[in-house]
């Protein structure tokens, strides 16, 4: 039987592109020094209120309209973030209310950046056992409730001048990570494939949970009570902490491992895939992959200069830029690769 496969695909980034100069403004960094950490330019930030649901819906209209559908043919909703917009509720039934399909299942994942090879691998079990026909897949994020500065109108070039030398120290403490994140979204529409053999071909997932110290948030959790606390806010635990060095080399080793052992499963050849879609988490990573497995550059595009980490909607949001522009088109074998923190990382193989 035929595995899902990409009828349709969207993406939407909020307002106005933040570049690395103007995070000079509030911390110790420069264009410079962003782009030769991680390949980063610019990013794009949600606005106060604005949350990932509120993204995810316009992505997914994009998304509908271009698989040629109407919203009400959608009956599963799969929507991956790391930053929803409530603790609880998940995002998932907010976006099909505001898409005017309240009553549809609507399930949250939480593998972050790896969200897609795992959504690719429930969604076509899902239609494999007709507990859905049409899929919306969405991966959306907003990490500026994150970001440790308070000046937003310097970093949105909304006012002259620069932070005060306390909160210059403060988003200093957290430089590595702030330059990173991003906010976006992205979705797919996702139907059974009518070509033989086609869609859906098989993943390799993985977890390592002695290895959450490596990207996590260390407070605003349930094993405190209450669950967030003035001290909590104070101490800056509310902001992620990584572990750069070491994340960069587990992302190599576990992800160039694992897109080996998934083709030799499925008796695949390097060479047969037409395009490698991996996560967009710095461009140190991806180019460390790419000569593991001698990836030639041009089958492994990069997007992150203009986005930066959005995390659970990078995949997407690539994926979307290559139909658009005819880099990626039907029958085109693709292998989706990501790690995120959890960790959690995996590789999908997928035919157009």
């Amino acid at each position: 039987m035929s595995g899902v496969t990409i009828l349709g695909t969207g993406r939407h980034l909020p307002g106005e592109p933040v570049p690395n100069q103007a995070l000079a403004r509030v911390m110790d960094t420069s264009d410079e020094w962003i782009e030769a950490r991680t390949g980063i330019k610019q990013r794009y930030f949600a606005r106060d209120g604005q949350g990932p649901s509120d993204l995810a819906v316009e992505a997914s209209k994009q998304a509908i309209d271009d698989a040629g559908l109407d919203a009400s043919d959608i009956d599963y909703i799969i929507f991956a973030t790391m930053t929803p917009d409530h603790f609880f509720p998940g995002s998932g039934p907010l976006l099909g209310a505001k898409l005017g399909i309240s009553g549809v299942p609507a399930l949250d994942i939480r593998q972050q950046c790896a969200a897609i090879p795992y959504a690719l691998q429930l969604a076509n079990a899902l239609v494999q056992t007709d507990a859905a026909k049409t899929i919306l897949l969405v991966g959306a994020e907003v990490h500026a409730g994150f970001m440790p500065w308070s000046d937003w109108n310097l970093v949105r070039s909304e006012a002259e001048g620069q932070a005060s030398a306390e909160a210059y120290e403060r988003a200093n403490r957290h430089r590595g990570l702030a330059v990173v994140f991003g906010d976006g979204a992205a979705a797919m529409v996702l139907r059974q494939s009518q070509a033989p053999d086609g869609g859906f071909l098989g993943a390799e997932l993985h977890s390592d949970g002695d290895a959450f110290d490596h990207l996590y948030v260390p407070g605003c959790g349930f094993r405190r009570i209450p669950y967030v606390t003035p001290e909590a806010l104070l101490a800056e635990e509310h902001i992620p902490q990584m572990r750069g060095p070491s994340l960069l080399k587990k992302a190599v080793q576990t992800l160039s491992r694992t897109v080996k052992s998934l083709c030799e499963t499925r008796g695949v050849s390097q060479d047969e895939i037409d395009c490698f879609i991996a996560h967009q988490a710095n461009d140190r990573i991806n180019r460390a992959v790419r000569d593991s497995l001698r990836i030639p550059p041009e089958k492994i595009p990069s997007n992150i200069a203009r986005y930066g980490n959005t995390s659970a909607a990078t995949i997407g949001i690539l994926t979307d830029e290559l139909r658009r522009e005819g880099r990626i088109r039907e029958g085109d074998l693709l292998c989706f690769l990501a790690l995120g923190a959890g960790l959690n990382w995996g590789a999908a193989l997928l035919r157009l």
